[in-house]
């Protein structure tokens, strides 16, 4: 995949954080360690989303939904 160059600027405490995390060979350079943290962030950031969204559903209409057309498919099914 084609990467491509930018600058981040970081608060003294930050870069220091990042480079102890480079000398301890954590990561092996700080664009390393900035690329797996973003993605991680944007990673969490979508499955947040999708719970909202999935938090917004009706589960009785979920349900009627899913069994709809199945009329006496229903009834073959085996008891659990």
């Amino acid at each position: 995949m084609a990467k491509a160059k930018l600058a981040v600027t970081l608060d003294e405490k930050t870069l220091s954080e990042v480079d102890s995390l480079v000398k301890r060979r954590v990561f092996p350079n700080r664009s390393r360690l900035i690329e797996e943290a973003v993605r991680e962030k944007v990673s969490r950031l979508n499955r947040d989303r999708l719970a909202r969204e999935c938090a917004l559903l009706d589960p009785d209409f979920e349900k009627s939904m899913a069994e709809e057309g199945m009329g006496e498919e229903l009834n073959e099914w085996p008891e659990y």
